[in-house]
């Protein structure tokens, strides 16, 4: 069975996917000593990221260990994360 994503660091909040999974499918990636478990609530494309619990908005996203950005808006566990719902930490320069 070919592993389905990765998690980099046990501080991830988002895993990467390694394959296209499909909206439904079911995840679990182990990392150290334990896992994650995930539904997948829409198909994520290979290399890719998902939500592997809720983040609120403004919450950090963490992948690798450490922070890529900000939660745009709600992101479910399962939700595919990327750039229409995770903002750069840095300003845009549109922003105040």
């Amino acid at each position: 069975m070919q592993r389905g994503a990765i998690i980099i660091d046990k501080k991830d909040n988002v895993a990467t996917a390694l394959r296209r999974i499909e909206k439904g499918e079911f995840i679990r990636i182990e990392i150290e000593d334990g896992a994650s478990e995930v539904t997948l609530s829409q198909a994520i494309p290979s290399g890719h990221k998902f939500a592997l619990k809720d983040i609120r908005t403004g919450e950090p996203v963490i992948k690798y260990g450490e922070i890529i950005g900000l939660a745009a808006r709600k992101i479910m566990k399962g939700e595919h994360a990327h750039v229409h719902n995770i903002e750069g930490q840095k300003g845009r320069g549109d922003k105040a």
